[in-house]
This record gives structure tokens, sequence and C-alpha cells, in this order.
């Protein structure tokens, strides 16, 4: 089974994939509605990143956090 270590890791690894659909869908979309989507998953995108990031640095906090995880850097912004 997987560490929450490693499933933090792949969580914000996803949500840089899904930062990049979104931006690929806007440049493809052709209607209103698919800019609605990708806009929907952008956000959702930060917004899934933004608790990762934050249970990280509760992990780190109190010592939980491997220290294969700490050195590991994750693409993406902040």
């Amino acid at each position: 089974m997987k560490t929450s270590d490693e499933i933090l890791v792949e969580t914000l690894q996803l949500t840089e994939k899904m930062r990049e659909l979104a931006d690929l869908g806007d440049e493809a979309r052709e209607d209103v509605g698919c800019g609605v989507l990708f806009g929907l998953l952008r956000d959702c995108a930060f917004k899934i990143r933004k608790l990762a990031e934050q249970e990280k640095q509760d992990h780190i906090r109190r010592g939980m956090l491997g220290k294969k995880m700490e050195t590991r850097k994750v693409k993406g912004r902040g």
C-alpha cells in the first residue's frame, strides 16, 4: 500500500496535469461550454493543490513526512 506521502506527491502531480489540460483545452476550445469546463478544471486543480500543499506542510510540522518527499520537487505553480 502506498504511504500518504506518496499519495500527496501523486496528488500534486495530478493537479499539474489538470492545469495543463485546462490550458490545452482553452487553446483548442470551440464554444463557451468548453470554456466553462476547462475553467472549472483549472479552478479545481488550484483548490486541490492548495489543500494538498497545506496537508504536506502539516505533515512536515508534525514530523510525519518522509525525507524522500521533503527533497522531491513537484513541477507546477505555488
